[in-house]
């Protein structure tokens, strides 16, 4: 049997990782590959690694070595692109390699929000909605409205107020970890942890391989893992750092919903991304408690299958496939069950 041709070329472009698939029009998907991040700021790499992973995954998928015309649809969701211009910036550059008549490139937290929420639109609503979260390398927050209006955050770090993600969580555990090294603060078990996952003594040998360029500042999302596992084992500065995360995923969610006029609305609420995609009981218990108690009636799913699948459901969209091909994609990433046995209400 041939293999069917692809429709759609669906990008998850992370801080750590990007993910590409290729998908048949039924669904199918024909092959995946995965590759570096994207870089922070908006350049030519991006294209290159897309263009790199397309022409692995055409070459898995037997098609033939020119990606002129390849599938009908290109959908990006791509962390790091967050103001309107660069989204349009980039979305001109993907279109100019000719790979699809269509292409769309949105913030990757869209794809989390697409891979949680249902094929087909609740009674009332023209399309799909609601509020999604990913929180990986980084933390973000998207809101789409059922008119179509848009709500979310600048996602720039720090000078735009933004706190959370493996990274975030990192940081954080060192910081604590070193001020129990010198009494400033209490004692934990990351004070071990952290030095140790870098083959180090102490906190303060850390600070300085990082200081003399040893260690990579890109490394402490690594870290995040650690935190977690500590906070499971009881450690209250662990434990602390993990229910501050819960509070802030908490606050975007309230916040976007509040900005969309729809507190008084069923809400459906997708989170994904590596940090909540691990499911770690503390984290999620205490997140969807918080945003439960500031939106009244809202649905909390966690979506722990790559949030490419996300990003091809909306290539699906994009070329009006049926509700069969969604399904079977969804199969294929393990989709189906995730997206029942993880609903919280």
């Amino acid at each position: 049997m041939s293999t069917p041709p692809a429709a759609v070329v669906a990008i998850d472009g992370g801080n750590s990782k990007t993910d590409l698939a290729l998908v048949a029009a039924d669904g199918s998907l024909l092959a995946m590959d995965r590759g570096p991040g994207m870089p922070p700021k908006l350049s030519q790499v991006n294209v290159d690694v897309i263009a790199g992973l397309l022409r692995d995954a055409a070459a898995t998928a037997g098609a033939g070595p020119s990606l002129s015309g390849i599938a009908t649809a290109t959908v990006a969701c791509v962390a790091n692109v967050d103001l309107p211009e660069d989204e349009r910036q980039l979305e001109r550059m993907l279109a100019a390699e000719g790979w699809t008549p269509t292409t769309r490139v949105a913030n990757d937290t869209f794809a989390v929000l697409r891979a949680g929420l249902d094929d087909v639109p609740v009674a009332g609503a023209s399309q799909l909605w609601g509020v999604g979260v990913t929180c990986g390398a980084g933390i973000n927050c998207a809101g789409l409205a059922p008119d179509g209006r848009t709500a979310g955050f600048l996602a720039l770090g720090q000078i735009t107020g933004d706190r959370g993600g493996g990274y975030s969580l990192g940081f954080d555990a060192q910081w604590h970890a070193i001020r129990a090294e010198d009494g400033r603060g209490p004692d934990t078990v990351l004070r071990r942890l952290v030095p140790a996952h870098f083959g180090l003594s102490e906190p303060s040998d850390l600070a300085v391989a990082v200081h003399q360029g040893k260690v990579g500042l890109g490394r402490f999302g690594e870290l995040a893992p650690l935190v977690l596992s500590a906070s499971d084992e009881g450690d209250e500065v662990a434990r602390a750092l993990v229910l501050q995360l819960a509070e802030e995923i908490s606050l975007m969610v309230i916040a976007v919903v509040k900005r969309l006029d729809l507190a008084s609305e069923p809400v459906p609420v997708i989170l994904g991304g590596g940090v909540l995609a691990a499911n770690n009981p503390l984290l999620i218990s205490e997140t969807t408690a918080r945003i439960v108690a500031g939106v009244r009636g809202c649905t909390v799913r966690v979506v722990e299958a790559a949030p490419v699948a996300g990003a091809a459901l909306l290539g699906l969209d994009a070329i009006g496939a049926p509700v069969e091909a969604m399904a079977r994609l969804r199969s294929s990433f393990g989709l189906n069950q995730e997206h029942d046995k993880s609903a919280i209400r």
